[in-house]
């Protein structure tokens, strides 16, 4: 199995640091892992056909018409794409079909680095054990897809100079199949730090190994 990690982009999301964490977990799966640091792998269908997997950790910057295809069809052809916080959600505005397969888009986080609980609410081999937890981290708020898989939520409380997001509960994790492909994103995991939380990191780990279907539910 083969997994392509690209990584880039605004360089506050520490790209290189966070996808660093997860690359034990992903070789003790039996990956192969080839890393990518620009967006033009995207161009690349060898590349693309190779891969197995696809973790993306880019915050901010475009994908061209071609790469979007490209990308969108490898994962509908059955490749898995995973990916963490900003570096899936807060990347591409303009890449519509894009943002059709990952299943939702970053708005805002009023207040920035707030506290708050990450409720777990699905039951699935990605969350089993963990239960819901604080956290005190940028509270994502976003569009977000309602056909979607969700296995944590978070509400917000309306403070932060934005009364009116009081109650609303908003997706945390989520999956999706895309076509013979499956997708995961967490919002959270802004730096190291952040993935470093125990019930964060056990999270994204299987979530990783879900969409490359290392975990076959």
């Amino acid at each position: 199995m083969r997994a392509l990690v690209v990584r880039g982009g605004w360089e506050g999301h520490e790209p290189v640091a966070c996808t660093e964490l997860f690359r034990p977990s992903l070789t003790d799966a039996g990956y192969e892992v080839e890393v990518a640091e620009t967006l033009d792998v995207y161009d690349d269908r060898a590349a693309l056909e190779r891969a197995d997997l696809v973790v993306q950790c880019w915050t901010r910057g475009s994908l061209t018409e071609a790469q979007e295809d490209n990308l969108v069809e490898r994962v509908r052809a059955g490749a898995g794409f995973a990916g963490w916080h900003g570096g899936v959600t807060a990347t591409a505005y303009e890449s519509r079909k894009y943002h059709y397969m990952v299943g939702g888009q970053f708005l805002c986080h009023p207040g920035d680095f707030v506290d708050y609980d990450v409720d777990i609410v699905g039951e699935h081999p990605v969350v089993d054990g963990v239960s819901s937890y604080p956290v005190h981290t940028e509270q994502y708020f976003c569009h977000v897809d309602p056909g979607v898989t969700v296995l944590a939520t978070t509400t917000f409380a309306g403070l932060h100079g934005a009364p009116e997001n009081a109650g609303t509960v908003m997706p945390v994790v989520w999956l999706r199949d895309f076509g013979a492909g499956r997708v995961f994103v967490s919002t959270l995991g802004h730096g190291p730090d952040d993935l470093r939380v125990p019930q964060t990191r056990t999270v994204i780990e299987r979530g990783l190994l879900w969409a490359g279907r290392a975990v076959t539910r």
